[in-house]
């Protein structure tokens, strides 16, 4: 969507601040021994006690409130009777919808003591969503900010999934435009002020190629490297960004 009122700011940050409370919620409960059903049983209980609801079951029917991918799964787990370990690598997932306003991030944490691949992969995809996200401004071409995210995450010695790609969103959970995050000089969309979109980089420690699991949903690397994501739901200016989900 792209914001024409204050009313509409201000419906997206409510739901923004709640995305961004449930990962820090998450976050601090995420440790060797958990599952993580109980970790989207917590997210749950704190998107009902603020109002909102799970956009990925609503729009979806997905069997979850939130999806919760670990190590080789990049996106969409299937929250379940899996231990977290000690190393692993849990991705963290939370989309929203709130008074008719959606919000999304996401973002890979360490499970207990971190392997250096894992924190260097962990941080690869940050820097990368920031160096995207530093030119994502009014006027550019999307593809600029794609180039700057597979550029940020090539020199660090690892890749996009480019199967994957972030989107808009607001109205709804998925709407125009895809936001690939590589540069594709196909598509000569240009940024908008007001325009929201959720801006996610997806990468591996090896192959950038996707499988789809039995679930139907868990999508993982094709040679079950290392993965990691994050995202955030920003709003283009003239300048930076305005970040809705950050805590």
């Amino acid at each position: 969507m792209s914001i024409d009122s204050l009313s509409d700011l201000k419906g997206l940050r409510r739901a923004g601040l709640v995305v961004a409370s449930t990962l820090e919620l998450l976050k601090s409960h995420v440790r060797p021994g958990i599952t993580t059903a109980e970790l989207d049983a917590i997210a749950l209980e704190h998107l009902r006690s603020h109002g909102a609801r799970s956009a990925p079951q609503l729009a979806y029917d997905f069997p979850a409130a939130t999806c919760i991918s670990v190590n080789e799964e990049a996106v969409h787990g299937i929250p379940g009777p899996r231990v977290l370990m000690d190393g692993d690598l849990v991705t963290l997932d939370v989309t929203v919808e709130l008074d008719g306003y959606y919000a999304d991030a996401a973002v890979t944490v360490p499970v207990g003591t971190a392997s250096a691949l894992g924190t260097a992969l962990c941080a690869c995809a940050e820097a990368a969503f920031w160096r995207g996200a530093d030119v994502a401004r009014d006027g550019i071409e999307l593809s600029r900010v794609g180039f700057e995210v597979e550029q940020e995450v090539r020199r660090r010695g690892f890749r996009v999934m480019r199967e994957l790609c972030g989107h808009g969103i607001g109205r709804a959970i998925h709407e125009r435009p895809s936001v690939c995050n590589f540069y594709n000089p196909r598509d000569r969309t240009r940024l908008t002020k007001g325009l929201v979109i959720a801006l996610e980089p997806i990468i591996s420690a090896g192959s950038d190629r996707i499988r789809t699991e039995r679930d139907g949903w868990t999508v993982r690397s094709a040679d079950r490297s290392l993965t990691a994501h994050f995202e955030h739901t920003i709003v283009i200016s003239s300048g930076t960004p305005l970040v809705l989900t950050a805590a």
